[in-house]
């Protein structure tokens, strides 16, 4: 062997008869083509034997102008061909073609029959547009008003006979959004732990419970309202407390009602016939009494406090199991604003008699306007709100303002719920200091259990 690895002159007569191993291939540039030997050419008239190649021309011969070789047609097995299927199969496959789940021939077949057949082209192409669908990035939860705009059109095509009273229009609203919060959750969800908050006096106080739990005490609370409109109070007849803390407390302590889901069909139910006899009663029941124990609302204030309880717990739900919840409508969300702050100079004048207030400075009578605070809520549901600080029976007043409280709207509620601090909650604060801290602390203390 020489020192390239080909053999040497006299390598066939050292080993004879053994079968050789060959040595590595040398480059293509170390070769020497001219040396190297040609295949036979096959007889004239035969088939050239497998694995010949044509023939070369040498350095001699000359290459004819038309010897360039036509290119070799595919190979039968390599083309696609379209198979001839009925119509109902095909369109029986325009589901699969819409997710590119549909094999080659399958494909070639229905894009074939597209072109012929104007009702599949045009089931073909809604299927796409649905395909696109799931693969959007967006979310998709519902628009939280996709109800009221749902409502609203049927209500406009067809009025109803009797419909619900507007002031009994929010706590209709937020009770069917909580409702459909708890559809939604699954059964280990309601045994999700919940905390609520709420402000006494000056400090933030909370209770841990469930979220069947939270549908109890609002069922304890609505029956308040079930017994000012003569149906049954799900606490039952007797004596009953009035004050919501120890409704709830004895609606929790009562064996025969496990805090399991089986309490959302109740509180449903409750619900459904508040605002059914609130309907039928008309205009003569909105002025009502509705007594809480230490205070007393008339019937639509109570059912907007219900509403906004319900949007505020509703949240405190959303929030233990992980779930969007937006706020209420801007209309809604005004209403429930303005019932806090027509609310508040009793609030003021009881943390007055309670020592955790200013004294009054400017004492007027009934209906007259008194020193008062500006408050500004700004964005969702926003407006102008003079509250007076001396007296309940004065009058909030623009010209007696002596100081100025700005907050968004539902920071604000988010305060009257005690979820949030009064000193963290004013966004921009102008005037008298005590008056300012006098109001936020009020508003804080009209939240409860």
């Amino acid at each position: 062997m020489s020192g390239d690895g080909r053999e040497s002159e006299g390598g066939e007569e050292e080993v004879r008869g053994a079968r050789r191993i060959p040595g590595p291939r040398g480059a293509a540039d170390d070769l020497d083509l001219e040396s190297v030997p040609l295949p036979p050419l096959p007889p004239p008239g035969s088939a050239a034997p497998a694995g010949s190649v044509p023939e070369q021309s040498t350095p001699e011969q000359s290459v004819p102008e038309q010897s360039v070789p036509e290119p070799p047609e595919a190979p039968e097995a390599l083309m696609t061909s379209v198979p001839d299927l009925p119509h109902r199969v095909l369109k029986a496959l325009l589901g699969a073609w819409a997710l590119s789940a549909c094999s080659a021939e399958e494909t070639a077949a229905v894009e074939e029959h597209l072109t012929a057949c104007a009702p599949c082209a045009d089931e073909a192409l809604r299927l796409r547009d649905a395909v696109g669908l799931l693969h959007t990035d967006g979310s998709l939860d519902l628009d939280p008003t996709l109800r009221s705009r749902v409502i609203d059109g049927c209500l406009g095509r067809r009025p109803a006979r009797i419909p619900v009273p507007e002031w009994a229009a929010p706590y209709d609203a937020e009770t069917a959004r909580l409702d459909a919060l708890l559809r939604d959750i699954g059964d280990s969800e309601w045994h999700a732990p919940v905390r609520l908050r709420w402000f006494e006096e000056e400090r933030e106080v909370s209770r841990r419970t469930t979220v069947a739990g939270v549908i109890g005490h609002l069922t304890a609370v609505d029956g308040l309202l079930s017994a000012a409109l003569g149906l049954d109070d799900p606490l039952g007849g007797g004596d009953t407390p009035l004050d919501p803390t120890e409704r709830t407390e004895r609606y929790w302590s009562s064996k025969r009602r496990p805090p399991t889901r089986a309490v959302r069909e109740p509180w449903r139910a409750q619900s459904h016939e508040l605002i059914r006899t609130a309907s039928f009663a008309g205009r003569n029941v909105a002025e009502a009494s509705v007594s809480y124990g230490a205070f007393a609302l008339p019937l639509q204030d109570a059912l907007l406090d219900r509403a906004f309880e319900c949007w505020v717990h509703g949240g405190d739900i959303a929030d233990a199991v992980d779930y969007p919840y937006e706020a209420p409508s801007a209309a809604h969300l005004h209403r429930m604003i303005d019932l806090a702050a027509r609310l508040l100079p009793a609030a003021l004048a009881g943390r007055r008699r309670s020592g955790l207030a200013g004294p009054a400075k400017d004492l007027v009578t009934a209906g007259a306007p008194g020193r008062s605070v500006h408050l500004e809520i700004e964005g969702h549901g926003g407006g102008d709100w003079y509250i007076a600080l001396d007296s309940p029976a004065a009058v909030g007043s623009p010209e007696r303002a002596v100081a100025q409280v700005a907050l968004d709207g539902v920071e604000f509620c988010r305060l009257a719920a005690g979820h949030i601090s009064p000193v963290e909650a004013a966004a921009g604060q102008e005037g008298d200091r005590e008056a300012i801290r006098d109001v936020l602390f009020a508003t804080a203390s009209l939240s409860r259990l």
